[in-house]
């Protein structure tokens, strides 16, 4: 089948829609535009479909709300006026959506509901209740605590990890651009609108840098992330300009529109993309070229042998990513050790560990705890 025609039996379809979609210049939240996306998220509502939507928009909100002629600055500044606009931000998307006999849930995430099993699963758990219910979730990151999203995330890694949790058959991307191009379409007039990307390639990661406006918040770099996030949960994923007419519904037609990321074949597991995407790393463990040939070819685990270097302060059964001694990280997982525990015994073997440790010493991290890239 047809990679865009596969879109049109997707069920469970997660948007997120980004703060330069959502907003005017002066920051202040676009009312127009609002109407529009309700009114195509409604449309696949009543075809039958299940709908999340992922939204800024709280600080915009606030911005109006508070007659400020410019945006805030500072993180407190920022986190201030999305406490004030997150609330007037679901009061208007409740009234909309009311329009077409549909029912929203305010969602307020932060990464440590993801960081820990039991509230990633619990978030899991009322997301697909929602569902089931014929509730549209709308989701935001929690702006008045969560610094980096503010800062940095707008909601690119947040949207791929709610459609991985809640096994979504597509996520979309609505931003300012039609999708990934060749080149910069604001800078270049002979810049190609990519249809179809099988997999994101390292070529592929620096045509996104090359062609938007900056690496700021938003920015294409951080959607490739999110399509990345998505291709190996088994979710396909779609950058669309969402100005253009109609563009979630043709989507679901499977015409042409916007940058398509397939879906890889062989996907990863819940738990593990739980460890691969839902945690935040709390150290790191750098290690030798026999491990590191070890865990990618022959699907070891790790051992306190194979560890050059412990950086940073974790404690047993914390996430920790694992590089080499070049500093590229190619996996991570659960560590067994605490990182006092890992200093003492990096480069033993397991013997000698046992001695140091004066107790039985296992795996650094095990391989049922691991994720690798590929």
């Amino acid at each position: 089948m047809d990679q865009r025609e596969s879109l049109k039996k997707a069920q469970t379809v997660v948007v997120k829609v980004g703060t330069r979609t959502l907003t005017h210049a002066t920051g202040k939240l676009n009312l127009r535009y609002m109407e529009k996306l309700v009114r195509e998220l409604a449309d696949l509502a009543n075809q039958g479909r299940h709908v999340v939507l992922v939204s800024s928009g709280a600080v915009g909100a606030g911005i109006g709300k508070l007659g400020l002629e410019q945006k805030p600055q500072s993180i407190p500044e920022k986190q201030a006026v999305a406490a004030v606009g997150q609330g007037l931000l679901i009061q208007m998307y409740e009234k909309l959506f009311a329009e077409y006999g549909l029912v929203v849930a305010q969602v307020l995430l932060t990464r440590d509901d993801f960081n820990d099993r039991k509230r990633y699963l619990n978030s899991r758990n009322a997301l697909l209740a929602l569902l089931k219910f014929g509730v549209v979730p709308v989701i935001n990151e929690n702006d008045t605590v969560a610094v980096e999203e503010i800062e940095f995330g707008d909601n690119d890694s947040l949207s791929a990890l709610v459609a991985s949790i809640i096994g979504a058959d597509l996520l979309v991307l609505l931003t300012d651009t039609g999708g990934l191009y060749s080149a910069n379409p604001k800078l270049d007039d002979n810049a190609q609108r990519l249809s179809v990307v099988e997999q994101i390639t390292p070529e592929i990661r620096q045509l996104a840098g090359e062609t938007c406006e900056s690496l700021a918040t938003g920015g294409m770099v951080t959607k490739l992330m999110a399509g990345e996030m998505a291709a190996k949960s088994g979710i396909p994923m779609v950058i669309a300009n969402g100005s253009e007419a109609d563009v979630l519904p043709r989507i679901l037609d499977g015409e042409d529109v916007g940058t398509l990321f397939c879906a890889r074949d062989k996907c990863l597991e819940s738990r593990k993309r739980w460890i691969a995407y839902g945690q935040t790393a709390h150290g790191r463990l750098i290690v030798d070229s026999g491990a590191k040939k070890a865990l990618l070819e022959y699907g070891k685990s790790l051992l306190p042998s194979g560890i050059l270097e412990v950086m940073g302060d974790f404690e047993q059964g914390e996430m920790v990513a694992i590089e080499d001694h070049c500093g590229n990280e190619f996996a991570r997982g659960l560590v067994n050790y605490n990182s006092g525990e890992l200093q003492r015994i990096k480069g033993l073997r397991t013997e000698k560990a046992a001695e140091v440790l004066q107790r039985t010493c296992s795996e650094a991290v095990h391989r049922n705890n691991m994720v690798v890239n590929s």
